[in-house]
């Protein structure tokens, strides 16, 4: 990435015509309304993404204050949705961004182990342009199914997809409609490579802001099916942060 004092500003489009991006269900995956809604939930700006660096151990920085207002935001923007379980990752970023949904619903955060963001081994902490394409694409091969690509100093997509696809089954048995509070490049990832009816290019082509939204519906046993994307905090253009850096938000194109 660029320093900080030099970021190119982020290419937004207006709220309302980026809020969700509808998809029709795939005519080879049967779409019933009795079948499990899941809610990725991208977690509330921390400071890494601000400095657009890869901040990927546990337990990870909290939020800034913009994160904890975009936090505040999700239980109105979610009220329509009778979401009945709600799992975090063990990154505290997630408990943060969860807590106002789990006080409004009366619900309790779910720690899953395998929902945290992917690993970036000997990246950790760095910012640089050069570094942060190096882990985009790494994780953008994986979920075009080069799954033996291996993230410097870390795991391959095997072990991406075995940790992820355990606890995104275990949120799916045992709720209805559940919010699953994980990360950017773990969410984007996971729905390139399991989404039916979107290309595996999808995930890297469109943005995912902090507190951003993707919609799937299905069963771990008959496959997923994407229904909306929105990839603007839910609060709207008065939650984004147009100057923050953010590499793990942005359109690979952009990174």
């Amino acid at each position: 990435m660029l320093p900080l004092s030099a970021a190119r500003p982020r290419r937004i489009a207006p709220y309302r015509s980026r809020r969700r991006i509808r998809l029709p269900p795939p005519s080879k995956v049967p779409y019933a309304g009795t079948d499990m809604r899941l809610l990725l939930i991208r977690h509330g700006q921390t400071p890494g993404n601000v400095l657009g660096r890869l901040d990927t151990a546990r337990p990870g920085p909290g939020l800034t204050d913009l994160g904890l207002r975009q936090a505040a935001a999700i239980p109105d923007a979610l009220r329509s949705d009778p979401i009945d379980a709600i799992f975090v990752s063990t990154l505290l970023r997630t408990h943060l961004t969860a807590h106002p949904l789990a006080a409004d619903r009366g619900l309790e955060l779910q720690v899953a182990s395998g929902l945290h963001e992917i690993e970036a081994g000997s990246l950790e902490g760095l910012r640089d342009r050069a570094s942060v394409r190096t882990y985009l694409e790494t994780a953008v091969a994986w979920g075009s199914g080069d799954l033996d690509k291996r993230m410097p100093g870390a795991h391959d997509g095997h072990d991406f997809f075995r940790r992820f696809d355990t606890d995104i089954a275990r949120a799916a048995a045992g709720s209805e409609v559940a919010a699953v509070f994980s990360h950017g490049a773990a969410i984007r990832v996971w729905t390139a490579a399991r989404a039916q009816n979107v290309p595996a290019t999808f995930a890297g082509e469109n943005e995912l802001d902090n507190t951003g939204v993707v919609e799937l519906t299905g069963s771990p046993e008959e496959g997923w099916t994407l229904l909306s994307w929105a990839g603007l905090p839910v609060g709207g253009m008065a939650l984004a942060d147009l100057s923050a850096a953010d590499p793990l938000g942005e359109p690979l194109s952009e990174a």
